[in-house]
């Protein structure tokens, strides 16, 4: 409610009010009676917060909604019309379909838990079952999992799910781009340990995943973008990081998913998965793989004048194309989460040689900022010049005609890694190993309660959040159920439900 400031007369002036003249009762001044309807509206809001008892019945409701008709047997996909007519990933999707790559099902499944952990309510937690065993049903012979599958009778011909015996498809190329098979058994992981390792179906795919796994490794330590059979290891031999004499200006369009990729920040994402094992389940061997995977980053810092890393390597250790928009070239995206991964495999081994590339690598950040503060995704090698693409995706040193679904500039994070480089240097490497952070119970406020409130306000009578969005299929907007705003309002009202 808006209020227009009045200011109470100064009693002394022409305006006060005389007794002498009125001698009935003194009117209120403006300011109290503003004052007081600000009281009521006040305690009108109060009286139509959200209670916890309430918070956890909606909680329920919204659970079992998303659960029954937005999720396919705890498969889920990036967004849906609000009519559920329409779904899609990354692309458009059958109704039996469920996506990998955030945010679908690994995400969705993390809310759920996530919910559980801070509410206790059960029903959360078989949530988060649901959608793990959905992974189960879903997890290639290969080890890991492919952006999308499919739980349909139709959908599964097409893939080499283990579960599947002899009916099984042909494709089995899991893949690690986008976070994809990284996030899944992260999630079996995590379920697995809340059900204390009961439930042998998501203990066995844990067990399944994380042996081929391994077995994909490089011997250098670096890890493919997608694979389906483990490497030869004589075919890769272990090399530095070196500039190519040449390399092609156009797109060679060459095969590029068995490179040594740092793109969309697969390895490090990989390295928080091996240590998350080796925390759960105690295993040497995933402790290891992320150590041997810090040795690919030390390896893979190139040489004076770009001491940066590359999106991709082939296997001399050249930077080299991947997508017909990815050349070969210095990467300051990538090579940014590469610095945070080092940070990680300091904190959990007390090696300082991992820490040994940052200072060389942050001052050519540095130097390479874009006038406005933030990093070119792509450098030229040797010149360092920035490059960029036309909407034709010709290379070019002009940013004036990019195309938009892809950011050749990125956010300059130096800063903060500074920061955390400069604590490393006064810590004490015997008190290097982190133990794994327990999650504090949430603390009861006003704050959390109105905006508990309000995301309970938003839904819809079914229990679903609608907005107005875009889908692949439609040209004009429309209203739609995403699922990343799901995840976000499930965190609040499930945190406002537990908070104590």
């Amino acid at each position: 409610m808006n209020f227009h400031r009045t200011a109470c007369p100064d009693p002394r002036s022409e305006f006060a009010w005389n007794s002498a003249k009125h001698p009935y009762p003194r009117p209120i001044c403006s300011c109290i009676v503003i004052a007081l309807l600000m009281l009521a509206a006040v305690e009108q809001t109060w009286a139509q917060s959200l209670t916890q008892t309430e918070a956890r019945a909606t909680l329920k409701k919204v659970v079992k909604y998303y659960r029954t008709h937005i999720g396919y047997e705890g498969a889920y996909l990036w967004r849906y019309s609000a009519d559920l007519t329409a779904q899609e990933g990354e692309g458009t999707a059958t109704r039996s379909s469920g996506w990998t790559q955030p945010p679908g099902t690994t995400t969705v499944g993390e809310a759920y838990l996530h919910a559980w952990r801070v509410s206790g309510e059960s029903h959360c937690l078989d949530a988060a079952t649901e959608a793990a065993r959905a992974l189960v049903r879903s997890q290639l012979m290969s080890g890991g999992w492919s952006s999308h599958f499919d739980l349909g009778d139709q959908g599964r011909k097409r893939y080499a799910y283990r579960t599947d015996g002899e009916q099984r498809g042909k494709n089995n190329l899991s893949t690690f781009d986008d976070n994809k098979s990284q996030s899944a058994l992260m999630l079996l992981m995590h379920v697995d340990e809340a059900l204390e390792f009961r439930d042998q179906a998501i203990h066995d795919a844990v067990s399944y995943a994380l042996e081929h796994m391994l077995k994909s490794q490089y011997p250098n330590g670096a890890w493919p973008q997608q694979y389906s059979e483990p490497p030869k290891a004589s075919q890769y031999p272990v090399l530095a990081a070196s500039y190519p004499e040449s390399w092609p200006r156009t797109y060679p369009k060459t095969k590029y998913i068995g490179h040594y990729t740092l793109n969309d920040s697969n390895m490090s994402h990989i390295v928080d998965m091996m240590f998350e094992a080796h925390q759960i389940y105690k295993r040497e061997d995933c402790f290891q793989s992320a150590i041997k995977t810090g040795d690919f980053f030390l390896a893979a810092q190139m040489p004076d004048p770009q001491p940066g890393w590359a999106q991709q390597y082939d296997l001399h250790m050249n930077p080299v194309w991947a997508r017909k928009f990815e050349p070969a070239a210095i990467t300051g995206g990538e090579s940014q989460s590469v610095m945070k991964s080092l940070l990680t495999l300091f904190r959990f081994t007390g090696d300082r040689r991992f820490v040994a590339p940052l200072p060389k690598a942050l001052a050519y950040y540095r130097r390479s900022l874009l006038p406005d503060g933030r990093l070119a995704r792509f450098y030229e090698l040797k010149t360092n010049r920035p490059l960029y693409f036309t909407k034709e995706y010709e290379l070019t040193y002009s940013d004036s005609d990019m195309p938009t679904h892809y950011g050749f500039k990125v956010s300059s994070k130096l800063d903060r890694l500074e920061q955390d480089y400069q604590k490393v240097l006064i810590q004490d490497a015997a008190d290097a190993k982190p133990e794994r952070p327990q999650p504090a119970p949430v603390k009861l406020s006003s704050s959390l309660q109105r905006r508990a409130t309000a995301v309970t306000q938003a839904l819809d009578v079914r229990g679903a959040w609608v907005e107005t969005g875009h889908m692949r299929h439609q040209k004009d907007s429309l209203d739609v159920i995403e699922m990343r705003t799901f995840v976000t309002n499930l965190g609040i009202l499930a945190e406002f439900a537990g908070a104590q």
